[in-house]
């Protein structure tokens, strides 16, 4: 018996030994226990532009009716809480606005950091309305505060997400301030858009204001804080100032499009919608967006969105599929945030409803000019005097204008999307059996996980929006 009582106080001896120290012997002195905020600049940066500009294609393309889909194409039927190959960007924007705040935290903490707040500022400004234009009003203000203990955010409505202080154009502001203010010497390390150039950063958040501005301007006047934004002038003006980051050719930083089987490329094939539109105008960018159909060099061929694949027999051979530029030689394709042609698109309809006093022809020029050079394509010298005309017959300056801007948002559908739920331009066309009752959707559907998750919240945000997609949101009514 002492001699198990002898062996019991010796084995608890050398554990109280063992343990004494654990964590100080198993930490790694070499491992950071912090990131640094240029990792995480990165980081946002990347994982952002790569991850929409897929969704964008993926889902956002058939919403704006660039592409459609011959088979597993619920969501082309407007199925929309059917995502297939992409149409689920809630989570994709979700983290990274939270590593986005770990890095606005850090620019707080240390004034080696502060050069980074204006960026994190703007970038916080840019994916909330990416995502509240999409899904209308979302948690924002107790949102990305699970390391606190507040897992069950409150939703916040759109209005206030773009308007009340902390809000969308009040964190514009605020980084541009901080833009203009920053004195420091230390550089902007990972900073894939502009290699550390603030000045580049101050156009970017700019032309964002000139933007989101416009995008509320159906439900508040935006006419006074417009014109100072323009006649200022240091929003993005040519395309070497575009906030964009390039692909490669080859993995890992190709176009993901790139990476998927032949069988999952081919599902995707011309819209009849974008057939109609570029042969219209005789467009060249037509041979950058998509391939011929068949033998034939001259032939492009779209189909109507959103056929059953069921009860229709098509040959992916008859039509035309995305253009090399999605595929084999995306090395010429960027992930695109913010560009010069979409700010002058921009500026051109604020001028055309009399939101600023400028020259509505001339801003649409030199934006069609841009959009071209944009998409390393030559523009016909007779193009902007024929259907391309900004007076041109059988259309309106409006239309001609977001009709144009449709065009050279190809890579960033969604953004066709949000624009024709503004505007009503261009004319896009029912779906061929479609899954919402011959509607064209408002806004996205919530994921699944609100209703369980997030209860409470979810329920009182119902009663004031409703989940329905036909249910516009706050800027749409």
């Amino acid at each position: 018996m002492k001699n198990i009582q002898y062996l019991m106080i010796t084995f608890l001896l050398a554990f109280a030994s063992c343990t004494k120290d654990f964590e100080e012997i198993n930490t790694n002195p070499n491992a950071p226990n912090a990131v640094e905020p240029a990792l995480l600049l990165r980081q946002v940066i990347y994982d952002y532009g790569e991850q929409m500009s897929y969704e964008g294609f993926v889902a956002g393309n058939l919403l704006g009716q660039y592409f459609t889909m011959v088979d597993f194409n619920l969501f082309d039927r407007h199925s929309l809480s059917d995502p297939q190959l992409g149409g689920n960007p809630w989570p994709v924007i979700y983290a990274n606005l939270l590593d986005n705040e770990k890095l606005l935290e850090l620019s707080r903490s240390s004034s080696s950091y502060s050069v980074y707040e204006g960026p994190a500022l703007i970038l916080k400004a840019y994916m909330t309305a990416a995502l509240t234009d999409l899904y209308g009003d979302i948690p924002y203000s107790e949102a990305l505060r699970g390391e606190q203990g507040l897992v069950t955010p409150a939703y916040d409505s759109q209005e206030d997400i773009y308007t009340a202080s902390g809000g969308i154009l009040d964190n514009l502001e605020q980084g541009i301030d901080r833009l203009e203010s920053y004195h420091g010497n230390f550089a902007l390390e990972g900073d894939i858009l502009y290699e550390g150039d603030l000045s580049g950063w101050l156009g970017f958040a700019q032309s964002l204001q000139v933007k989101y501005l416009m995008r509320i301007s159906g439900v508040q006047d935006v006419s006074t804080l417009l014109q100072t934004v323009h006649e200022q002038g240091q929003y993005l003006q040519n395309n070497q100032r575009n906030a964009c980051f390039d692909f490669s050719n080859e993995q890992p930083n190709s176009f993901r499009m790139q990476q998927l089987r032949d069988g999952d490329f081919n599902l995707f094939i011309m819209s009849e919608t974008a057939q109609a539109i570029l042969s219209e105008l005789e467009d060249p960018r037509m041979e950058v967006f998509f391939r011929p159909a068949g033998n034939d060099p001259d032939t492009y061929t779209g189909l109507q969105n959103g056929p059953d694949a069921s009860a229709t027999s098509i040959s992916v051979a008859d039509y035309s599929l995305p253009g090399t530029i999605f595929r084999e030689h995306t090395g010429d394709l960027q992930a695109n945030f913010m560009t010069s042609w979409e700010t002058l698109f921009l500026l051109a309809e604020a001028a055309e409803r009399g939101f600023i006093a400028a020259d509505t022809k001339s801003l649409y020029e030199q934006a069609v000019q841009q959009a071209f050079e944009y998409w390393n394509t030559e523009m016909p010298s007779n193009y902007l005097s024929g259907a391309a005309a900004f007076d041109a017959e059988n259309s309106s300056p409006l239309e001609q204008i977001i009709t144009q801007k449709w065009i050279a948002n190809t890579i960033n559908g969604y953004e066709g999307w949000n624009e024709y739920r503004r505007t009503g331009f261009p004319d896009l066309r029912p779906v061929s059996a479609s899954l919402n009752s011959d509607q064209m959707p408002k806004r996205m559907p919530y994921p699944t996980d609100e209703a369980t998750l997030n209860a409470n919240n979810y329920q009182a945000f119902v009663t004031n929006q409703g989940t329905t997609i036909n249910t516009p949101v706050w800027w749409d009514n």
